[in-house]
């Protein structure tokens, strides 16, 4: 049970994703001929196969390339070669934790679209949405897939070979978010200078918070990765992916990626991780990294906030399947970056201005402002105090796992670049409330032959958040398995629960408004209605996280008010 999602937007969340990616995968079975068929160029590249010699349980080698698993638990991957032998080398070492995400997706995707049926109809119905997407992913990236690839488990051939299954793997990020019309990735960051740190130096923190369940995160992947042509870079993702979501390079150029609020694609393009790659690979400065991005066609919106250590600055580049915009601050030393755009060129964008008004990330981009006039020359330590805060405006609590909150409680991961010193700070699990480990980017890439221990420096680490090992986040863990018993009630009539339980599962976590509306739910479900009554009004006294979530709120009292007049 400990596998069962947070609350019933992250059940929405995963249900989504997983629809996507499977709308995503099913295609190649259906008579998209020419792009099935299709395999990337790769015999301009050299290669050797590797052959993996095991050091010991957690340790993995072949030449200069290892991998190996820290004592926080985060596994550490060196890699270095042209771009086939990237993918190979990267295929042999993590094969098995590749493999293992790989069936946490697809055993998702059985649970949530169980039936064959509407496989079968989403087939039909989306059968063309893929045919142009390897026409707009660069060669060298097919040709490091198809490394990758030769290692995907056989299992799932049955969806789409093993080349074209990874490389629509790249997409489930987008499709994910794109289908959440009003569910957003609730990802935060933010970029602080001069006045706003303690030495004057550039630092950046962001929260991923992309949540496919517990099983996805525990294998958090920090790859380090030496590229024939391109820069070395520091990438914090899962294994099977190779695109960039969190990183940062060797020149002190950082990458970090946020949903923007978007309409369903009608064709796939390029996966918005494989630009955040190109960028992180090829870009010394920030001008570099904008002409990268202006160039390529993406098929959602999406927020890219790049740091430079070279430029000594942050900007957000906005990206849009026909929109383009960055964003760049006059007389101010900091950016933030929540789910909104905030460049001219969104300026009167009223899918964008809808989403201000009814998501929660303008509340999150309030939330950062406050925190940095209480904290107003940050350094590491305090940028994690700030990734970790759980209250609301005015420290108002508001419930754990609200995403109004900068820690929902959901994250895959946060990371602090230190872009000048080349410094990066990846959290251990769970969430962002584990040791956040350091790397310095100047030794790992400093030419000398690396061994096969941790390349963290530990003397550096910033200690766990004291949270961890709280009543509170004993009681939140708890909520998370009880969340998932009244949700599984709703829906199903067979299974009663008593108010006992209700009672101690609102206690778990009593200032987050969906453990009044799903007790309402549940009541309302069995024709309780005198019950469900105080309920929704409970919720809508409570920080409620989007304007449509209220209004849900709001017409199940209304329901409920009338039923009971009808009695």
């Amino acid at each position: 049970m400990k596998n069962k999602i947070i609350t019933s937007r992250s059940s929405f969340r995963i249900v989504f994703l997983l629809l996507g990616l499977i709308l995503n995968l099913s295609l190649i079975s259906c008579g998209i001929r020419k792009s099935v068929r299709h395999l990337p160029e790769i015999r301009q590249y050299a290669l050797e196969v590797p052959k993996v010699n095991k050091v010991n349980d957690s340790t993995f080698s072949f030449r200069e390339n290892y991998l190996t698993k820290n004592k926080q638990q985060l596994w550490e991957l060196y890699i270095k070669g042209n771009p086939l032998q990237l993918g190979y080398n990267n295929g042999a070492l993590t094969q098995n934790l590749m493999q293992k995400q790989e069936e946490v997706f697809f055993s998702k995707v059985e649970g949530f679209v169980p039936s064959k049926f509407k496989q079968n109809l989403l087939r039909g119905f989306l059968k063309w949405y893929n045919r142009k997407m390897y026409l707009n992913i660069r060669e060298d990236d097919q040709a490091e897939l198809y490394g990758l690839s030769r290692y995907s488990s056989d299992k799932y051939n049955f969806i789409a070979p093993e080349f074209l299954r990874s490389m629509y793997l790249h997409g489930a990020h987008d499709i994910g978010h794109a289908m959440q019309d009003l569910m957003m990735v609730g990802c935060t960051s933010l970029a602080v200078w001069n006045e706003n740190t303690e030495d004057g130096d550039l630092l950046i923190g962001r929260n991923f918070d992309f949540y496919v369940g517990d099983d996805f995160a525990k294998n958090k992947l920090i790859q380090f990765v030496e590229p024939e042509d391109g820069i070395p870079y520091l990438s914090v993702s899962w294994p099977g992916m190779i695109g960039v979501v969190s990183g940062m390079n060797k020149e002190g150029l950082t990458v970090t990626i946020n949903a923007g609020k978007s309409k369903i694609p009608l064709t796939a393009k390029t996966p918005i991780s494989l630009v955040a790659r190109e960028i992180l690979q090829y870009a010394r400065n920030i001008d570099e990294a904008i002409a990268i991005a202006r160039k390529r066609k993406v098929f959602v919106s999406e927020s890219i906030l790049v740091g430079s250590a070279n430029d000594k600055n942050a900007v957000i580049i906005e990206v849009s399947p026909d929109n383009f915009g960055v964003y760049r601050v006059e007389n101010s030393a900091k950016v933030f970056c929540t789910n909104h755009f905030q460049s001219e060129a969104y300026k009167n964008d009223k899918r964008n201005q809808k989403h201000i008004l009814e998501s929660h990330s303008e509340y999150r981009y309030e939330k950062l402002q406050e925190l940095l006039q209480e904290n107003r020359k940050l350094n590491p330590e305090k940028m994690a105090a700030i990734l970790r805060d759980q209250s609301g405006l005015k420290g108002e609590k508001i419930g754990y796992g609200n995403e109004k909150a900068i820690n929902q409680l959901l994250a895959h991961h946060a990371v602090i670049f230190s872009p000048q010193k080349k410094l990066v700070w990846v959290s251990a699990n769970p969430y962002q409330l584990g040791e956040f480990v350091c790397y310095d980017l100047n030794e790992v890439f400093s030419g000398r032959k690396p061994g096969t221990g941790t390349l963290a420096k530990s003397k550096l680490n910033i200690p766990k958040d004291p949270f961890l090992d709280s009543r509170e986040f004993k009681n939140y863990e708890e909520y998370k398995i009880a969340n998932s018993e009244i949700s599984d009630a709703v829906n199903d009539k067979t299974k009663a629960l008593s108010d006992g339980f209700i009672l101690h599962y609102q206690s778990l976590n009593p200032d987050f408004w969906l453990v009044y509306y799903q007790a309402g739910r549940y009541y309302f479900s069995r024709k309780e209605y005198s019950k469900a009554k105080p309920e929704f009004e409970k919720a809508l006294s409570k920080e409620i996280t989007t304007v449509p979530d209220r209004e849900n709120v709001e017409k199940y009292l209304k329901k409920t008010e009338k039923k009971l007049k009808g009695q």
